[in-house]
């Protein structure tokens, strides 16, 4: 266990950052498996619809720090391609 008080503090708040970083890439790995999901069964409706909110979710976790930004951008990429091919279809 930590042994100054400034480390004991450090520690909490890691621990708290820890938590939403956490949250932050659950919610981001959820919204990209619904997407996924709804454009590999056909449902390019669906998919449409949860595309914006889903690059919104990469740009902020982007932003948050949670992913790298070429990350972020490799996962737009690859997200609007599949919808866009889905649609297509």
């Amino acid at each position: 266990m930590a042994n100054h008080k400034s480390a004991v503090k450090a520690h909490a708040s890691s621990l708290k950052r820890r938590d939403i970083n956490r949250r932050n890439r659950s919610t981001l790995r959820t919204a990209l498996k619904q997407i996924r999901t709804a454009a590999t069964a056909g449902d390019a409706e669906t998919a449409r619809k949860l595309l914006p909110g889903t690059l919104s979710l990469i740009a902020k976790s982007v932003k948050r720090g949670v992913i790298h930004g070429n990350a972020g951008a490799r996962h737009k990429s690859r997200v609007s391609r599949l919808v866009n091919r889905s649609a297509a279809k």
